[in-house]
This record gives C-alpha cells, structure tokens and sequence, in this order.
C-alpha cells in the first residue's frame, strides 16, 4: 500500500525509505517513540504531507500528488492527533460537517456506546475536555464508514472505560463491514487489542514489522523505552 515513503519538513527528511501494507479488514498498528515519524507518515497517507519520494497506492491508484478531500471521496478517512475537531462549532456540526446528507442512524451506534457525546450534541466542541474531543473525532471518523481509517492516538486522553469501548467497535467494524485501519498509538495494550499486525518506526526507519501475535509485549515495549 505504501513503498519507500521518503518525506519530511523542508530539508528535514524524516521518513527513510518506510514501506508497509493492510489488508481489507485488518488492523495495521503504526508504533515508536515520540520523534520517530509515526504522525509524518500518517500526514503523509492522508495527503497533508507531499513525498519526497516513494508511492502510496489505494484501490490501484497512486495517490501522489491526489489532495486530502479527494482522498476522504476516494475512502480514507483522517483522524489526526491534534486539532481534532472544529472548536467553534457545536458537538452536532462536527459530526455532519463532511456529509452531504442528515441520517441520524449512521451515528446512533456510536452516540450508544458514548452518551456523553450524545447529551451534547448542542454544546460548543471547544469546550469539551481532550478526551471528549478525541471521542468526538473518532465517533465522526467511524461515522464516515470509511474503508480505510487513520486514526492519529485515538486513546490519548480518553478514560479507560471509553477506550474499550472504542476497541469494541473498531473490532466490529473490521470484521462486519471489512473496514482497514492504520493506527497510531502509544497505548500498548489497546494496539495489541486491536492489531493484527505492527509496524514499528526508529528515528524515520521501519526497525520491526510482522503479525502481532508473533511479537512478545516486552518486545514491543523496548522500542517505547526512551
């Protein structure tokens, strides 16, 4: 899916060459330490980062050069880790922001599994806390039903009962609908929850690569070690 990205800021590459591919209905989890390129090649998928080099292949398209919106029509959805919602705008307008239509059953799923969201569907999305907001971009990012999501540290600052609930239905979604995500996370246990396969990033180079159950937890963990 994508083949010797090579891309940074300015002069500063900060990918080298990282390859990986995801199959329809899987999860590949994208982890490393802060600095290491994770949220670059994630920017770089989505279309807000160009390549230096390198491709990036979707539904046997090369994506180079394609804009993000065009992508979000092509099936790729986009959750990033910071300014993950429309501060000025209410819970609600979030949510239908990016839809040409109002059907309220393609988010009543979600709203069910996080009430909280549900009771402030009115209020300014600024003024959540930053685990709301995080809900309230994942609960949009899902609602896309997308089929391939890239989901930037979903589980950052979200409280532990939330965050299963969020395994619970990216679960649900890769196995009912054959959705693909790519996730970027520093949660260990909730990638290992999710994840079928790994790819881990040190300093811009892919270090480790493979099925999850193939790795150990303290495998995976050293490469969280600062």
């Amino acid at each position: 899916m994508f083949e010797n990205i090579v891309c940074g800021y300015g002069d500063t590459m900060v990918l080298r060459g990282v390859s990986g591919r995801v199959s329809p209905g899987r999860v590949l989890g994208i982890l490393g330490r802060n600095g290491v390129g994770k949220t670059t090649l994630l920017r770089a998928l989505a279309g807000f980062l160009p390549l230096a080099s390198g491709t990036v292949l979707w539904a046997g398209h090369d994506l180079r050069g394609v804009r993000p919106h065009r992508r979000l029509t092509m099936g790729i959805a986009y959750a990033p880790q910071e300014e993950v919602v429309f501060a000025e705008l209410s819970v609600q307008e979030n949510l239908w922001l990016h839809l040409p239509e109002r059907q309220g059953e393609r988010y009543a799923p979600l709203l069910a599994q996080f009430p909280r969201l549900a009771e402030r569907m009115g209020q300014r999305a600024g003024s959540l806390s930053g685990g709301e907001r995080k809900l309230l971009s994942f609960t949009r990012t899902l609602g896309l039903c997308a089929e391939l999501s890239l989901l930037d540290e979903p589980t950052e600052g979200v409280q532990p009962e939330n965050i299963e609930r969020m395994a619970t239905l990216l679960r649900h979604r890769c196995h009912e609908a054959r959705a693909t995500f790519i996730v970027v996370e520093q949660n260990l246990s909730f990638l290992m929850g999710v994840a079928d396969d790994v790819l881990v990033l040190d300093h811009g180079d892919c270090v480790l690569q493979g099925p999850v159950a193939s790795f150990g937890r303290e495998a995976l963990e050293a490469h969280l070690v600062v």
